[in-house]
């Protein structure tokens, strides 16, 4: 038997991540065979059309030439106020809700997901997600000592699985009195896929129908990492408005990062913006939230949190950001276009892509498929259902054609 130390919830617990993992075995691969005879499709980064991470240069500029004390001086551990307030403003644009707002600095948009799980759910509770859901929330989730689980996205004509989220929710509602659930919307991970207008107005609806029970408070997690690249940036959006004036026992929670909007995925920031009618639930968010930083992290990354506050709060400089990220934004979906429009010709099933940094091939083969797929030095990610394709870090030109690769690789192992 293995010796161990560590405590008995901890044993056995491993942190090999297979996104990385793939991606390290596309590098070893472009070393070998050179980078330009290698598709890597495993990170969720912007690369440019030659290749490179893309570092928006707004953002650049800035972050280089901040006063040398912003480099080394600590952070407030709620955050910088003037980054709290620009990021407030990034994430709502025009349709900031008529609500009493609070925010605290969080590492990424993942902070704000494992705060959220930690502090409005009791351990053994269950944390409810669509099937189609970004891998970390289930580690966030059992780290905590919390269950995930899901509802089918889709429904058969493959739009918001309206009716499989509330039959969840009443499930999880019986059980425990705080539901929580995390919609990973505009732009999910990794679908691509979007609520729309008329989903948020069905959810909010029932949630306003559930808490009228007496029993339950309901709160509802918006996972925006990737608004930017989800569409015109104000019609994007628009739903924020819907949160206004809702009644006290629903909370919504928006979890903001920095790491694609801004481009700063290594500087690990971001805020969860805490949206309520009542000012009880918007002291307590602050004061639970900015502890837990404390406990877990401390604080934030200063000179991120600057940069994002001069940009956004001087209107030339968002001015020219805004311009640079939208035309990346054009290019993300540009590529998935090519992708979706190729699968659809030859036959390959896709899910719906509204907007954001990855689609995904529905397959019970997933891993197979993956595996096989590397023999033609394509590297992609295996889901339990699917497989990931990221088409912000894979060109045009190696765009073009891989629903082919992918087609003949499928059909070659009797999986379509």
């Amino acid at each position: 038997m293995t010796m161990s130390m560590a405590a008995t919830h901890a044993r056995g617990k491993k942190a090999k991540d297979n996104i990385f993992v793939m991606n390290a075995r596309a590098q070893e691969d472009a070393k070998i065979n050179g980078k330009e005879n290698v598709l890597n499709g495993t990170l969720g980064s912007i690369m440019d059309e030659e290749d490179n991470i893309v570092f928006l240069k707004a953002v650049e500029k800035e972050y280089l030439n901040l006063p040398r004390n912003e480099y080394v001086a600590y952070a407030p551990i709620a955050g910088l106020p003037e980054f709290l307030e620009a990021a407030k403003s990034e994430c709502f644009g025009e349709s900031r809700p008529d609500a009493l707002i609070e925010a605290v600095a969080t590492a990424g948009g993942t902070g704000g997901i494992h705060h959220l799980v930690h502090n409005y759910t009791n351990p053994e509770d269950i944390v409810l997600t669509a099937d189609w859901y970004w891998g970390a929330y289930e580690q966030i989730c059992g780290d905590n000592h919390r269950h995930l689980e899901t509802y089918p996205l889709f429904d058969a004509e493959l739009k918001f699985n309206f009716e499989g989220f509330k039959a969840k929710v009443l499930e999880v509602a019986a059980k425990q009195e705080n539901v929580v659930t995390i919609f990973n919307s505009p732009g999910n991970n990794p679908t691509g896929f979007s609520l729309t207008d008329e989903d948020w107005d069905k959810v909010i609806a029932f949630a306003k129908e559930l808490i009228g029970n007496g029993k339950n408070k309901f709160i509802i997690a918006c996972d925006v990492a990737y608004i930017d690249y989800s569409g015109e940036k104000q019609t994007v959006r628009r739903f924020f408005k819907k949160f206004s004036q809702l009644p006290k026992e629903i909370l919504v929670v928006a979890c903001y990062s920095l790491s694609k909007g801004f481009t700063m995925y290594g500087q690990r920031v971001g805020a969860m913006i805490g949206i309520t009618s009542d000012a009880d639930v918007a002291a307590e968010f602050k004061e639970i939230n900015a502890l837990t930083s404390r406990a877990t992290w401390s604080n934030i990354c200063r000179p991120a949190m600057r940069t994002m506050a001069n940009i956004v709060m001087d209107p030339a400089k968002l001015a020219a950001h805004e311009a640079e990220r939208a035309e990346y934004c054009e290019l993300v979906q540009e590529r998935a276009h090519i992708f979706t429009e190729e699968a659809k010709e030859l036959g390959l099933p896709c899910l719906p892509y509204c907007g954001g940094f990855f689609l995904t091939i529905p397959t019970e083969h997933a891993k197979e498929v993956v595996e096989e797929l590397t023999k033609e030095h394509v590297y992609v990610i295996a889901l339990k259902h699917g497989v990931r394709i990221a088409a912000c870090s894979i060109p045009k030109k190696q765009m073009r054609g891989l629903a082919k690769i992918v087609y003949d690789v499928m059909h070659r192992l009797g999986h379509l």
